[in-house]
């Protein structure tokens, strides 16, 4: 069969690609033994992993949800609304965009499935997936628009954008699986197929960015950042349907994000290429996001479970970019992960964003996980510090947008990129990671 071909292809690209060593100054071992998954954390004291389930159970169920349910739940419109500010009072009615109505979707669908579910979890996710469904879908050519009005009478933006849909699909398979709602698992195989026919770049690999409201092509563009988040929904997506195809594209985006976007001579990744994946460069690309570098880490090593790849093949690709965001992008005083900065030279963006923290903290974790090595339950316990007494607020609710240098918080608590997911996702993969107490 073609995909088997091109699966073992892709493996064997695979096994004699990642054991060339890419160039970083490195902080770890390169060559420390790596122990079977789960074993390190089996070995640690019994008091301390309590300890932190509980301070990860207390920052999901005492910090976060509350904010989010039932306060966000937009009774008038339909769908979510996300528009509060740093104090996390609502700012009134605003449009309503894809990302951040799927991820708020996504979040309530996996709270609804988790040991801490409860039955209006899954009628709030019910609630989102009726806007989503009926008001942000095109009728006409099919997937989600960027963005609609308040009440999801009109689109105000209505590209196809692929990061869009990307999570567009990752809230309609969690959805179904949690529901087992068949029209929402019909809309996600509908929706797959429409962007992986339109979007899919059968000549290069991976997705183009962006595309018109009928599907046709917009930009010759690549991003990082979107083809990561392909790999997490279509992981999903396996979960649910078991193609063949769909563990193809994901054995392509294994390759994608361990390979295209690692810039080999620097140790680690860029966001923004051409269509033959050629990196764009120049001060406004030459730079490096911590945040989804380790974020990469720890999603690569979920997709190796899901396609059945060895993680050994990409063990040193974790250390090397993980080593880079710690060199120049962590806080080695206060802990927690700065935002970018430039290549080979420390953070220059030097904020703590809420989301870099959630990514930090679980890879973090899943190189521990893998490793054994303390280096990395050190760096996830001192971010896990940050995170309780900086990053969170617990008189008002949910994570501070952004810290700056000085300390002072900055942002808003919901708004158009701001919704449950990062900080909501990072709490339950890591009580998962974590054995039961």
């Amino acid at each position: 069969m073609r995909w088997m071909a091109k699966l073992q292809r892709t493996v064997a690209i695979l096994r004699g690609s990642f054991n060339l060593r890419f160039a970083s100054r490195q902080l770890l071992p390169a060559d420390a033994a790596m122990n079977t998954p789960s074993s390190a954390l089996s070995r640690r004291d019994g008091e301390t992993l309590l300890r932190t389930s509980k301070t990860l159970e207390r920052i999901l169920t005492e910090n976060i949800v509350p904010f989010w349910y039932p306060e966000v739940i937009d009774q008038q419109d339909g769908g979510y609304r996300l528009n509060h500010d740093l104090a996390g009072r609502w700012s009134g009615p605003a449009n309503k965009r894809l990302v951040t109505q799927a991820r708020t979707l996504w979040f309530f669908s996996r709270l609804a499935k988790s040991r801490y579910a409860r039955r209006e979890y899954l009628e709030a996710a019910r609630h989102g997936y009726a806007f989503l469904s009926d008001r942000m879908w095109d009728q006409e050519f099919g997937g989600f628009y960027w963005e609609v009005d308040p009440a999801g009478r009109a689109a105000t933006v209505s590209e196809k954008r692929t990061y869009g849909q990307a999570f567009g699909l990752y809230a309609l398979t969690e959805y179904a699986i949690v529901s087992d709602d068949l029209s929402a698992r019909a809309k996600a195989q509908e929706l797959f197929e429409l962007m992986d026919n339109a979007a899919h770049d059968t000549v290069h690999g991976g997705y183009r960015d962006i595309c018109r409201r009928d599907w046709s092509p917009a930009s010759n563009v690549k991003r990082m950042n979107t083809h990561l988040h392909l790999l997490e929904a279509l992981m999903r997506f396996f979960d649910l349907t078991r193609e063949p195809i769909v563990k193809e594209r994901i054995l392509e985006l294994i390759f994608i994000n361990s390979n295209a976007v690692v810039r080999k001579n620097l140790g680690a990744c860029t966001d923004r290429y051409l269509e033959n994946w050629q990196p764009l460069r120049g001060p406004k690309y030459d730079r490096v996001s911590y945040g989804h570098d380790v974020e990469n880490v720890w999603l690569l090593a979920e997709a190796c479970k899901s396609a059945a790849v060895p993680d050994s093949l990409l063990m040193d690709l974790y250390r090397t970019l993980f080593s880079y965001a710690l060199q120049y992008g962590y806080d080695h005083e206060n802990g927690g992960f700065y935002d970018s900065g430039p290549f080979y030279a420390p953070a220059d963006r030097r904020e703590k964003i809420w989301w870099v923290q959630a990514e930090g903290l679980i890879a973090a974790l899943q190189m521990y996980r893998l490793s054994g090595q303390e280096f990395y339950w050190n760096c996830f316990s001192r971010t896990l510090h940050w995170i309780v007494h900086q990053q969170a607020d617990w008189a008002r609710g949910d994570w501070y947008e952004r810290i700056d240098g000085d300390g002072k918080a900055a942002g808003v608590k919901a708004g158009p990129w701001k919704s449950p997911y990062h900080n909501g996702r990072a709490m339950l993969q890591c009580l998962d990671l974590l054995p039961p107490g």
